[in-house]
């Protein structure tokens, strides 16, 4: 143990005349914070819509008002006679086209038809105006009292948002984001420590010690680990203030699952250090094989269920997957180790996977011709 300790000791001596990998360490992950936190946003807002209204009646106007009063659309002119006229420029998003004959239709209580042509190029965004159109139309024809009482539907739902009423995305993207950026910097970072033991050949000089793999290896999981602890404290102290977030119930399994996952994190980088000849090819194993594992296929963005077969039975492996479960239900919520309990257990088992690799990877090295 004293040994382990070392060697420990020595990594983060190295890491602290670093100057550079200092910045790498702190600095990147809240530019990274700051970026995925104010950048995506997946609730469509401030949609382009365009009208063509052949009624210019009150009722009509009314009408009108009320799609824009959702603050989801912004009205857009249309550039020229035709109703296709901003979706083919590329202004608008979407055209509603109200009929001549609207509002007495309407008050004599006929049908009526209001066309809406819709920009189909983005699939997701395309269903999105469709779902709040229709949305509107219904709130604007029951609010106004223009449906008969027999016509209307007897079953009236009261929908209430649970663990975030206000729909803050916050709430959901930055404990996202804490999953990726607590995974691809203690890996890069031990991934780029572990080869710049070979390119200096001080790898040489452990190989003809008493020390074992294990225990080097276990003296730089044990440096990074805290450097992981210290990268989380800062990330997390600042999304705390910018974004407002706020612990919800039972704090252990995140204390807890933090640890656990931060280890895991050095253990990958650990892996891809021990099989990577130099410090580039050892960035572009984390950032590959790290990142974009933890962006795409751990549920940060896209929901688990929607990702296709076979890269859906890739995604069970991720530790990303696990930990923003972690993250989420600590900061958001608050179900603590009833909903939880199996994520740190599946991080655990995946990073022993990957640090009993590494020491056989290395063990290999050190007896080979």
């Amino acid at each position: 143990m004293k040994r382990v300790l070392s060697q420990a000791l020595k990594e983060l001596n190295q890491f602290r005349r670093d100057r550079l990998t200092v910045a790498l360490a702190f600095v990147l992950p809240l530019a990274m914070l700051l970026i995925y936190g104010f950048a995506i946003r997946l609730e469509a807002k401030n949609i382009p819509l365009s009208i063509q209204d052949f009624d210019q009646s009150a009722l009509s106007r009314t009408y009108i008002e009320r799609l824009f009063a959702t603050n989801q659309f912004v009205p857009t002119p249309l550039p020229g006679p035709a109703p296709t006229s901003a979706l083919d420029a590329g202004t608008a998003k979407a055209t509603i086209i109200i009929p001549p004959d609207f509002e007495r239709q309407i008050k004599l209580h006929q049908p009526v038809t209001v066309q809406a042509l819709i920009d189909g190029t983005d699939v997701n965004n395309a269903r999105v105006i469709q779902n709040s159109l229709r949305a509107t139309t219904q709130f604007f024809l029951r609010t106004s009292d223009l449906v008969p009482e027999e016509a209307r539907s007897p079953i009236h739902p009261q929908v209430r948002l649970w663990f975030n009423p206000g729909r803050r995305e916050a709430l959901y993207i930055v404990p996202g984001i804490f999953g990726v950026i607590l995974w691809v910097f203690p890996s890069m970072l031990a991934a780029i420590a572990l080869v710049r033991e070979k390119e200096q050949g001080t790898l040489v000089q452990v190989y003809a010690s008493d020390l074992s793999a294990v225990e080097w290896l276990l003296g730089k999981e044990l440096a990074y680990l805290l450097v992981g602890l210290g990268e989380a404290v800062v990330v997390m102290t600042v999304a705390t203030v910018l974004f407002g977030l706020r612990l919800q119930g039972d704090p252990t399994p995140l204390l807890v699952g933090l640890v656990i996952y931060l280890a895991a994190a050095v253990a990958f980088g650990l892996l891809v250090g021990a099989r990577a000849s130099n410090q580039t090819g050892a960035v572009q194993g984390t950032a590959i094989a790290g990142f974009l594992t933890a962006l795409l296929l751990s549920g940060f963005i896209y929901r688990l269920e929607n990702i296709p077969f076979p890269l859906s039975l890739l995604s069970n492996v991720i530790p990303a997957r696990y930990f923003i479960v972690i993250t989420r239900d600590a900061f958001v919520r608050g179900t603590g180790w009833v909903g939880v309990w199996y994520a740190p257990l599946a991080i655990a088992l995946i990073g022993g996977f990957f640090f009993r690799t590494a020491t056989r990877v290395l063990h290999r090295m050190q007896f080979s011709d």
